[in-house]
């Protein structure tokens, strides 16, 4: 290791052990209302995408895309997604659309800080989206602002160990300025001192939501997942907020993890949506299945999960996500289900699509 890394790294463990952290909130006590399997298949039936349209943006050369997170604003269409060029580590960029098909690239909005705990790693997710299903699509604000989560770390590469998870703002979520981070990120780290053991290595990808009825007894709610030792498993846990600023773990463990399946199981970048009276949680899973692919789960509470165990959402089905197609974000708009998710395959690694309903098929996506 470089004097460069091991004083970022030194840095993250300095900023982790020096903050007092909140005590951990218990699980709710009370007897969980489960989702019956027939909600289930109603639930599928109006999810589901069985048509793949295809690659919708792609990257440069050396250029990886990923995590498409997608939102309306001022009557347009706009998609914040991460790019990793030429392996240094992700940033997060912007792209605007009038109908949901034809994307441009815009221009990042959260970069490389080049020193301390996120020197590197700048992977951005959306915070306050709409989950009402088939709703406005739109951001809400807190404090004046708009807010994203994520994920930042000081080592170049790939997604390298350890990432933990930041907050950012922004008094405009579409213009192309850097998005304002807050002074005590890391907000959540492996090696705090309530760190759970499913997230003792690495935390990922990570979505909040603005829960009006406080269920779990706070307003902002954060869906996340983490890896753990000895076989890089993922599961996902909960953290709650009043502020967006200091965050406190729910719970001794995940609230919806695959281990049981296979000890190399990954579920993670999670979605919320709520259908009637229904959470709806969409997921990637990887390897307790073969390959990468996008399923959901269901819940009344938001800790007892319903995970479904029918077709996969999207799965690798054509040349373009033979390899990998996962890490959903899905919505509902005029009648029509669009899944976004990051394919992996003959095009490299790209954002794609799949629709409810057959749609006219792109051009092959080109390079910018």
């Amino acid at each position: 290791m470089s004097w460069r890394l091991l004083g970022c790294s030194l840095i993250l463990s300095v900023i982790v052990h020096a903050t007092e952290r909140p005590e951990v909130a218990p699980f709710p006590t009370a007897k969980p209302r489960m989702v019956k399997p027939e909600t289930m298949r109603k639930i599928h039936e109006e999810v589901k995408t069985p048509h793949k349209y295809g690659v919708l943006l792609k990257g440069e050369p050396g250029e990886l895309l990923d995590c498409p997170n997608v939102f309306r604003h001022g009557g347009r269409w706009y998609m914040m997604f991460v790019a990793i060029k030429d392996s240094v580590g992700y940033e997060t960029h912007l792209a605007v659309s009038d109908d949901l098909l034809k994307w441009e690239r815009l221009g990042k909005i959260l970069t490389f800080t080049k020193d301390g705990w996120d020197a590197w790693q700048a992977d951005g997710g959306l915070a306050l989206y709409d989950t009402q299903w088939g709703g406005s699509h739109e951001l809400s604000k807190h404090e004046g602002r708009y807010w994203m989560s994520y994920l930042g770390g000081a080592k170049k590469g790939y997604e390298p160990d350890p990432l933990a998870i930041g907050i950012a703002h922004s008094e405009n979520p579409v213009a192309l300025n850097e998005w304002t981070r807050l002074p005590q990120n890391p907000v959540l780290a492996p090696g705090q001192a309530d760190t759970r053991d499913f997230e003792y290595t690495t935390l990922y990808k990570s979505g909040i939501i603005r829960d009006e009825q406080r269920t779990l007894g706070a307003p902002f709610v954060m869906f996340y997942n983490g890896k753990a030792p000895p076989y890089g498993q993922e599961s996902i846990g909960v953290a709650l907020s009043d502020d967006l600023k200091t965050w406190r773990r729910l719970g001794h463990g995940p609230v919806v993890n695959n281990v049981g399946a296979s000890p190399w199981a990954i579920s993670g970048d999670p979605q919320l949506t709520k259908i009637g009276d229904v959470w709806v949680m969409f997921y990637f899973g990887a390897f307790w299945k073969p390959n990468a692919f996008d399923t959901f789960a269901c819940s009344y509470d938001l800790v007892h999960w319903t995970k479904w165990d029918g077709a996969h959402l999207v799965e690798p089905s054509e040349p373009w996500d033979k390899q990998f197609a996962h890490k959903p974000w899905v919505l509902k708009h005029d009648g029509i289900v669009y899944h976004f998710y990051c394919a992996v395959g003959d095009q490299g690694r790209v954002i794609a699509l799949a629709t409810s309903k057959e749609l006219k098929s792109p051009q092959p996506a080109t390079t910018p």
